[in-house]
């Protein structure tokens, strides 16, 4: 081997492995502390834009999700709704029975009537209720319908109903007094409404279904986005030290390949 003063090609060399090495040392420290296999659309750009597609599917996933709770808690509002109707029906059907008692005069039963009024009103009212401005119950004579999306592509929903509660119970509010209403009628009214809480109850069971599918389409997409994504810290932990170890060692014989050149100079000497 020629000894030469301009050129050091063992230095350039030991410099260019030094300089890959720390690079490698880099991209371990970079990947550990960020718990990221991907730091930088080069270490894989195809895994990347799959991750990116992962991540925004797992978003809307869960946005879904938070639709069906909402819709979930406006059938449970709804249903609130349907138990209070269905105890002033039961209450007229008491008083219907209390006034037909023989032994109650003309002033008791327009007592009972009184009363009978208010629970008309407040039947009135219940179907006026509403759910973060959205109206728990249809204006007309037949249900009007919500739909809710149950996948993150869009391509599946599920309708939920806006009652017509004041349909359902017309053969009690339509009566003018105790005298004009049949306790048959009452009864009907009542019936309508248990109808209306059995349609509410399938309808909250089939959202919690859907729900429970979005949970689990999530945990898939997480984990199918975790192996592109997320390091794997025992085999990366590995190639840092690969790479520290060789970044000491190339430093060492970088010094070593510049202190070569000093046999030039020995030379000259002589």
């Amino acid at each position: 081997m020629s000894v030469t003063i301009n050129t050091n090609s063992a230095a350039t060399i030991a410099k260019n492995n030094l300089n890959n090495s720390n690079t490698m040392l880099q991209k371990s420290l970079n990947r550990l502390s960020s718990g990221l296999r991907i730091t930088a659309p080069s270490d894989d750009a195809g895994g990347l834009a799959v991750s990116m597609k992962l991540s925004a599917a797992i978003k809307r996933t869960d946005a879904v999700n938070t639709n069906l709770m909402n819709a979930q808690s406006f059938l449970q509002t709804q249903d609130g709704a349907f138990q209070i109707a269905g105890k002033v029906l039961d209450r007229m059907s008491e008083l219907k029975t209390l006034a037909a008692d023989v032994t109650k005069n003309a002033t008791d039963v327009a007592n009972y009537d009184t009363e009978f009024d208010a629970l008309k009103s407040q039947l009135t009212a219940i179907g006026g209720e509403t759910f973060n401005g959205v109206s728990l119950f249809s204006s007309g004579s037949s249900a009007t319908t919500l739909s809710v999306a149950t996948t993150e592509s869009g391509g599946s929903s599920v309708t939920i109903n806006q009652a017509a509660l004041g349909n359902a119970v017309t053969n009690a509010t339509s009566a003018t007094d105790l005298a004009d209403v049949s306790l048959a009628q009452i009864t009907t009214a009542i019936e309508n409404v248990a109808t209306l809480r059995a349609q509410n109850g399938a309808q909250s069971s089939q959202l919690s279904f859907a729900s429970d599918m979005l949970t689990v389409n999530k945990q898939n997409l997480e984990a199918a986005n975790s192996r592109i994504i997320d390091v794997d810290v025992a085999t990366e932990s590995t190639q840092l030290a690969r790479a520290n170890i060789l970044v000491q060692a190339g430093s060492a014989m970088l010094g070593q390949a510049n202190a070569s050149s000093a046999i030039a100079l020995r030379l000259l000497g002589q």
